[in-house]
């Protein structure tokens, strides 16, 4: 399940689609597959595209023109041109670096003028509520920093010259796991009722009911955990 909408990428078939922060690939597989772009998924962490450039294997790309690589690169030290990418995904990456300002400022400059760059963060609510449940949730390494007011997510974008599109909510049947990973946080890995919900999601992925389709569709304006915004790099 995506946190970002392809669709609002206004991407064609020829483009080229950077996925900063990829982790271990859930964006940038899910955007070579469905959209055919070339995909650039980009990571600090070495263990995490391993991860990626397994999970791709996986997948029949035979009848796929286009390509998707991995590469290890620092969000504020980005190898690539400037105006060289058609679109840029960062995708719960915010919350966790040093500097947005620094981060922003090197996403627009790699994205072309009329290119779109889609930012999603932990909702502000259902974070500070992981927050306040758990001490330790906001302090392991490579951990949140920081929480985000959806104004802040706006201006970071605005205030660096991008023109604001539009934005939703992800993933409503998420935030109750997180509550409940930070409320038994040292027992996480062995609690029940934890590995419970883990299995209602897993089985919500791969099946796609629609109770859950029409709970999630309830759920994402109330507890959606992740706030997804668009902006446009002017021309």
């Amino acid at each position: 399940m995506q946190t970002i909408r392809f669709e609002s990428l206004n991407l064609s078939n020829d483009n080229f689609l950077l996925d900063m922060g990829c982790g271990e690939g859930r964006h940038s597989i899910g955007a070579y597959i469905e959209t055919k772009v070339n995909v650039l998924g980009f990571d600090l962490s070495i263990n995490d595209l391993r991860i990626a450039r397994g999970r791709l294997d996986d997948f029949d790309t035979s009848d796929i023109q286009s390509f998707c690589q991995f590469g290890r690169a620092d969000i504020i030290s980005l190898p690539f041109a400037d105006c060289s990418l058609d679109a840029v995904i960062c995708s719960e990456v915010l919350e966790h670096v040093d500097s947005p300002q620094k981060s922003i400022e090197e996403l627009i400059r790699v994205l072309k003028p009329g290119g779109i760059l889609a930012l999603s963060v932990p909702r502000y609510l259902p974070e500070l509520i992981c927050w306040k449940l758990s001490k330790e949730y906001s302090k392991t390494p490579g951990g949140h920093v920081r929480i985000f007011r959806h104004n802040q997510l706006k201006t970071l974008g605005t205030d660096n010259g991008l023109k604001y599109q539009n934005f939703h909510w992800a993933h409503g049947l998420h935030s109750p796991y997180w509550w409940l990973q930070c409320l038994f946080w040292k027992t996480r890995e062995k609690s029940y009722i934890v590995k419970q919900y883990h299995k209602l999601l897993v089985w919500d992925l791969m099946r796609q009911p629609l109770i859950t389709r029409i709970l999630e569709k309830f759920l994402q304006p109330l507890i959606g955990k992740s706030l997804v915004m668009y902006f446009r790099k002017p021309i």
